[in-house]
């Protein structure tokens, strides 16, 4: 499998050969943010479509088909609208973070964004407690939603940004104690240490009952944590009108519109991180040749695909399912998921210190 250090390490002698190290440390930040934002562009992009595409499945119609072939050039005229639409001062609002609201919630999606393993030495963002980081940062997005709820100056937005944080700060314990189950198994909190404690078997097959458990949980969770539905309070149209973000226009709109996808695709690639392997390949102890098959599909491909496989359950939950009551929301987590994943830690913690699980 190819390893792409070899190309990062190549760019950064080259540079380091021509300026001093603190030009070339420059370049090389500049060079790796752009990326991540073209990526986080284009994966948004795909990620509208994707959902639009699967939503028509289920519904058994055949979605946006009208602009470009196959529709493919829709979301490049959604984009083109909002960006040309006016960003409107609301009257008696906070205005000052009325606009800063959507950069919160921007900036904590990205900076997530940038430490998933793209794939093999393909990462912007590791050290050792790379998913404490991780779960840290995407905590500051519920800051946006509650500011822009309160500089909003409307009821609507208000009822909106409080259930959003109520909601997110409930079920980031869910999420935080599955993660901290397959830490239990793994024995580190490095993102790399974690893909490489996969090598031999997928956490998900190999951590027995608990680490299944936990993937249940954490996928629940995670749909909760990015206010899709059937947990989608916060924006409840016949209620709220869109929530948090109902006074928004144009670009500030497209800013949350943005995060909210790519939150879809982090919580799935920290799925993929955590329990499908990250970028390691589908390997079969004994199958040697099946493996070295394996071994020529290149990393971010396995990583890409696994991701959007597990964001796919999650558009799955959101057109199978009605939308819960504000109350039923709750208590799913506090009543159910919550001691239901503390018992699975400990649970993990006892098959780890006796050895019964089948990591190698």
């Amino acid at each position: 499998m190819f390893d792409f250090s070899v190309v990062t390490n190549w760019v950064n002698d080259l540079l380091t050969s021509v300026m001093p190290q603190w030009l070339a440390t420059t370049i090389e930040c500049v060079i790796v943010g752009a990326l991540l934002l073209l990526g986080y562009t284009v994966l948004a992009m795909f990620y509208i479509m994707y959902e639009r595409w699967v939503c028509a499945w289920f519904q058994c119609r055949r979605g946006p088909l009208r602009v470009g072939p196959w529709g493919l050039l829709q979301i490049f005229a959604d984009v083109i609208k909002m960006l040309i639409k006016e960003v409107i001062d609301l009257w008696k609002s906070d205005k000052f973070l009325h606009k800063l609201a959507p950069y919160f919630v921007l900036v904590a999606s990205v900076v997530v964004f940038a430490c998933l393993p793209w794939g093999k030495g393909l990462q912007a963002i590791d050290f050792n407690i790379g998913i404490f980081f991780m779960t840290a940062v995407s905590s500051l997005g519920v800051v946006g939603i509650l500011l822009a709820g309160w500089s909003s100056n409307s009821k609507y937005t208000m009822i909106g940004a409080m259930r959003s944080g109520a909601q997110m700060i409930s079920y980031e314990l869910s999420i935080g104690i599955a993660m901290l189950t397959i830490v239990c198994l793994a024995g580190t909190m490095s993102v790399t240490g974690l893909v490489e404690a996969q090598e031999n078997g997928w956490f998900l097959f190999t951590g027995h009952i608990p680490a299944i458990i936990a993937f249940i949980i954490y996928v629940i969770a995670a749909t909760a944590e990015t206010n899709r539905g059937p947990f989608d309070l916060p924006e409840a149209e016949h209620e709220l009108t869109a929530g948090y973000h109902t006074e928004y226009s144009g670009i500030h709109f497209g800013f949350f519109y943005l995060a909210e996808y790519l939150n879809l695709f982090i919580v799935s690639g920290i799925a993929t991180l955590l329990f499908l392997g990250g970028w390691m390949p589908f390997h079969v102890p004994g199958w040697d040749g099946f493996n070295a098959v394996m071994d020529y599909i290149p990393s971010t491909i396995w990583f890409l695909g696994k991701a959007i496989l597990v964001s796919f359950i999650i558009i799955w939950f959101k057109w199978s399912f009605p939308r819960v009551r504000i109350d039923q929301m709750l208590a799913l987590e506090w009543r159910y998921l919550m001691p239901i994943g503390l018992f699975n830690l400990v649970l993990m913690a006892v098959i780890v210190s006796m050895g019964w699980h089948f990591a190698g």
